[in-house]
């Protein structure tokens, strides 16, 4: 009898530091297509309009590649080895999301997949495929299918070894492989997730809405902010992991032992006063390697005001001020909130009737006249 291919794959996935290898079907039917086709239609992937575009191609494996019979599911440990919530009480320091805190893991994961799957081609015969989650393929309900985990009242998937932090990756192959077992779901009564989101951005158990969701608000969202979802930021500069950290399975959770997705010293409760002073220049050193680097400097440097308006300190007002005078009128009109939130009525009024007359783009002007969203 030839031996089971499966074996040689977890055995080189293991070797190339991966946590998990389960294997699904990727040709059987399935329910999450129809899931995603009224998540779109309800509006609630807000402005990622990519989502809408590629949405056949995303309803199943076999709508982006007719010749898929097997998906190879890849998980990567990411565990912070620590709850990173208490990190929230300093409010004079940014908040970066524990995936945002080491490497970029799609082109960590990439580079692993390309060589897990030249050596499963090799080995099968047949033709392969990588995805990391900038392609159009729904990787958790595939690792749900495989065993990996399962999607939690949060969406995000869940492992009973890991909790809530895994990276996933994923091999399309021609290969008939034999699937291991899906896995079920064991969130039970518990609603702590959706308790803790900051926005309420669960409209229902296994449901989101992303336009209330701070992941979205401060990585796809390319505009000036609600004024509620400012508020509820906090210290919150990119991503957030309320509703991840919170999860009792996370009592399971392990640190990672891969080097590249640990935290760099210098993302660790960054101060908010250095990072408003980024240039596009000095972001760019500063997120060398990080997918913070995708959104871009005027981008983040938003985000950075939002987070010095919650702080409460004094002592920020000169790093917002000096800002006042940024090319960028996204950046401009977060600097005008962020000083309506420190500088107190008077001041702010002096500063009203001093910059506004100066002041062309309409969005900065709302801003200051106060009628934003």
């Amino acid at each position: 009898m030839a031996a089971d291919p499966r074996n040689f794959i977890r055995e080189r996935a293991a070797a190339l530091g991966f946590d998990a290898c389960r294997f699904a079907s990727a040709s059987q039917p399935w329910s999450a297509g129809e899931r995603l086709a009224h998540f779109v239609e309800a509006g609630r992937h807000g402005d990622m309009g990519w989502m809408e575009t590629t949405l056949e191609r995303r309803a199943h494996p076999t709508s982006m590649w007719p010749a898929a019979r097997t998906a190879i599911v890849l998980g990567l440990n990411y565990g912070p080895g620590q709850d990173p919530l208490p990190e929230l009480a300093d409010r004079s320091a940014g908040y970066i999301s524990v995936y945002a805190r080491g490497d970029d893991y799609h082109e960590l994961i990439k580079g692993r997949l390309k060589t897990l799957a030249g050596q499963v081609a090799a080995r099968t015969g047949e033709d392969v495929k990588v995805f990391v989650d900038t392609a159009p393929l729904m990787e958790k309900p595939l690792a749900q299918r495989a065993g990996v985990g399962w999607q939690g009242k949060h969406t995000n998937l869940l492992s009973r070894g890991r909790g809530s932090w895994l990276f996933l990756g994923v091999i399309l192959t021609a290969a008939e492989l034999a699937p291991d077992a899906p896995e079920g779901e064991h969130c039970g009564a518990c609603t702590a997730c959706l308790d803790a989101c900051p926005t309420r951005a669960f409209p229902a158990p296994f449901q989101l809405d992303a336009r209330r969701c701070l992941s979205y608000l401060t990585i796809e969202f390319a505009g000036p902010w609600p004024v509620e979802f400012r508020k509820a930021t906090g210290s919150r500069i990119y991503g957030c992991d309320d509703c991840l950290a919170v999860c009792p399975w996370n009592k399971f959770a392990v640190a990672s032992h891969e080097t590249r997705v640990q935290a760099r010293a210098a993302l660790m409760s960054p101060r908010l006063a250095d990072l408003a002073a980024l240039d596009d220049a000095a972001f760019r050193a500063l997120f060398s390697k990080s997918p913070v680097k995708r959104i871009g400097r005027d981008r983040f440097t938003r985000n950075v005001l939002y987070a010095i308006g919650n702080s409460g300190d004094r002592a920020l007002i000169e790093a917002a001020r000096a800002l006042l005078d940024d090319p960028a009128p996204l950046v401009r009109g977060a600097a005008v909130w962020a000083l309506s939130r420190l500088v107190g009525e008077a001041a702010f009024a002096g500063l009203r009737a001093e910059r506004l007359p100066e002041e062309a783009d309409a969005s900065v002007r709302a801003e200051w006249t106060g009628d934003q969203a």
